[in-house]
């Protein structure tokens, strides 16, 4: 079968991370939702996304498909009913469509002349922003029983002192020494040839994925991913690092999501509660407006290649674009359009050559090529967002 995610309407509520990529490769918990997808299906996929992102994301179609909403997150029930699905046949749940199978071109799709499938078990849904670090918890802990069922962690090496050791999980090559593990409060996941440096102390849920750092005498609180090839170090609660990016130094990080290619300088801290507990508003891309989100705990949503230098002070519930490259005493304000460069004092443009260039400086430390295609798609997202930059 031929399986292909598509964005659904939850797309631009997760922007800025999907000006570039789609809904299907946003990390949450261990695993991007198009790898947990792959995985329990035990096939590729492919993806309809926006035309800008086509290039690198294609969509391959055949007689028969099965096409998936990408906000939904796969369980083994969800799986089964998606294996078992047959021509016009389509999985809802309450009015939400999760998957249907079809022989048709997409242009002649109608799914109201689709048998209706109710799916009334629970599932995870990615629909906001704040989802991804709200529901990290849920997210580590079905990516970890998926992954290490009927599997042999590696050992603890005797140094560690470690709670709850049954619910810690070490890849082949990660290394760990004098560090604290608590997985009594959630699983632990440490990645192929990840590192825990000594005097970390862990609280789970955690996912340190593949090639990704904790450094000397971090501390780490649950529900928190550090993606591939991340670096962290001091204080982090409850965020998401989607992979390839650093916050490398003291500083405090709280109810977060950093996307790839983003810096965090030293000392830069986020407040993640107003000191009203207010509710926290943020940036909606659609209404172009601050909106409320129900939560109370709300830090920074950095889109890729953003970075920030040292001691940089980040207001409860802020948004930053992609490309941003933030610097200066005094806090920036809690939206900033994707190419701004600055701080407190104003903002001017940042122009794409200068962007690209850092771009591929950074990519290219990883031994990952700054790609025709990417460059495509942050061109358009530099038209794309011209809009909201005010200078």
């Amino acid at each position: 079968m031929n399986y292909i995610l598509f964005d659904g309407p939850a797309r631009n509520q997760l922007l800025p991370f999907t000006y570039t990529r789609p809904v299907a490769d946003i990390r949450v918990g261990i695993l991007t939702i198009r790898e947990k997808w792959e995985l329990h299906l035990a096939t590729t996929t492919t993806t309809i996304t926006e035309e800008f992102l086509s290039d690198k994301y294609p969509m391959v179609e055949l007689p028969e498909n099965v096409l998936i909403n990408s906000s939904y997150c796969p369980t083994p029930q969800l799986v089964e009913l998606v294996k078992g699905l047959k021509e016009n046949q389509a999985i809802f749940k309450d009015e939400d469509v999760i998957a249907f199978f079809t022989k048709e071109s997409q242009e002649d799709i109608n799914l109201e002349t689709f048998e209706a499938i109710e799916f009334t078990d629970n599932c995870l849904k990615i629909e906001y922003t704040w989802d991804i670090f709200s529901k990290n918890a849920e997210a580590i802990a079905l990516d970890f029983a998926f992954l290490t069922q009927n599997r042999q962690s590696e050992p603890i090496p005797a140094s560690n002192n470690v709670i709850a050791p049954e619910n810690v999980f070490i890849e082949e090559g990660a290394k760990l020494e004098f560090t604290t593990l608590n997985a009594s409060s959630g699983p632990i996941y440490i990645g192929k040839n990840a590192e825990i440096m000594e005097g970390s102390v862990v609280r789970g849920p955690l996912a340190l994925c593949d090639n990704a750092t904790l450094k000397l005498a971090s501390k780490i609180y649950g529900a928190t991913t550090v993606g591939p090839f991340c670096k962290v170090g001091g204080e982090v609660n409850n965020s998401v690092l989607m992979g390839y990016s650093s916050k490398g130094h003291d500083g405090f990080l709280g109810n977060s999501v950093l996307g790839e290619w983003c810096n965090i300088g030293a000392d830069s801290n986020t407040s993640n509660l107003k000191n009203n507990y207010a509710e926290v508003k943020l940036w909606d891309y659609d209404t172009e407006k601050f909106a409320k989100t129900g939560l109370l705990f709300c830090g920074l949503m950095m889109g890729d290649h953003s970075k920030c230098g040292i001691n940089t002070m980040f207001n409860t519930g802020t948004v930053i674009g992609v490309n941003v490259n933030i610097f200066g005493s005094g806090f920036p304000r809690n939206f900033v359009p994707s190419y701004s460069w600055g701080g407190s004092a104003g903002f001017t443009t940042y122009k794409t050559d200068k962007a690209f260039e850092v771009a591929k400086v950074v990519m290219s430390r990883r031994t990952m090529e700054f790609s025709q295609k990417d460059k495509a798609i942050l061109e358009f997202v530099f038209e794309e967002t011209k809009k909201f930059r005010r200078q």
